[in-house]
């Protein structure tokens, strides 16, 4: 599920400082390349066991991402339910709880980064 009002979308920054700044919401810098990256928080529901991840993906639009000093903006945000081996289900509805810790989280992040 794409996430259209987190306040994050067109955001831009320097690599070293989102990567701190999501560090201290919970987030992981998890997949990068060169030119784009994902930062990935994990919620679990305890009721049901499920994994969520709430996921921001990057593009570098000055630099690439060996450099810290590379800047990038945030194009979209979104949440999906953990599937096995591995991989992410983004139609299943996600429960209100799992929601509203992502919107918190969010909101944590668009502090630090405004």
């Amino acid at each position: 599920m794409i996430i259209e009002n987190s306040g994050l979308n067109g955001v831009q920054s320097e690599l070293n400082y989102l990567d701190d700044a999501a560090e201290k919401v919970g987030f992981v810098r998890w997949q990068w390349e060169y030119y784009r990256a994902t930062y990935d928080l994990k919620l679990v529901d305890r009721a049901s066991g499920s994994e969520y991840f709430l996921r921001i993906n990057t593009r570098a639009i000055e630099g690439k991402l060996e450099s810290p000093h590379a800047v990038l903006n945030i194009e979209a945000v979104y949440i999906g339910r953990a599937t096995f081996p591995h991989g992410l289900e983004y139609e299943s509805p996600v429960p209100q709880h799992i929601m509203d810790t992502a919107t918190q989280r969010l909101q944590q992040l668009k502090q630090q980064l405004v």
